[in-house]
């Protein structure tokens, strides 16, 4: 399969993944909604766990300006229930397990660490508009301060309107 990796500008193709809680999310559910996407390696390592805590404290905020938030790794549902339930999420924790989406959005990558190469989720962010088209991208995400820049280009385009 050739990898598609979504830009810029163009129309998300529609995706349908199990989530937390049993349910199956279907991205086109969201139309008339921006939409945050972001991929995180693991569920409980500590910069997965504090990059998720980000967004459940700024959820409120992010809703306020039309938006909801979804969380995207290889985990099984069954982890992410954990996950969701340990830190109080407010938002769906989506099982990419065979890595489609991840594809999709070009961020299941070849990554190396003490010399040893591997595939995982390269942390990413994106923004989707109301009518599905994505309006900007955060690629090899640094926790710190991520999430308020997240915020800044959601007010950017919601007050651009």
């Amino acid at each position: 399969m050739v990898d598609v990796q979504v830009q810029v500008g163009q129309l998300v193709p529609d995706f349908r993944l199990p989530a937390d809680g049993g349910e199956e999310i279907v991205l086109s559910q969201y139309r008339g909604r921006k939409v945050i996407i972001y991929f995180y390696p693991r569920d409980m390592t500590p910069a997965c766990t504090k990059q998720a805590c980000d967004f459940r404290d700024q959820s409120e905020v992010l809703m306020e300006q039309g938006a909801v938030v979804l969380g995207v790794s290889g985990d099984s549902v069954k982890s992410h229930d954990k996950f969701k339930a340990k830190h109080g999420l407010s938002f769906p924790l989506l099982a990419d397990e065979d890595h489609q989406v991840s594809r999709l959005f070009g961020v299941w990558q070849l990554k190396k660490m003490y010399g040893r190469e591997y595939e995982g989720i390269v942390r990413s962010t994106f923004l989707i508009d109301e009518a599905g088209r994505l309006l900007q991208e955060w690629r090899g995400v640094r926790v710190a301060g991520h999430v308020d820049k997240v915020l800044e280009a959601l007010q950017e385009h919601t007050s651009s309107k």
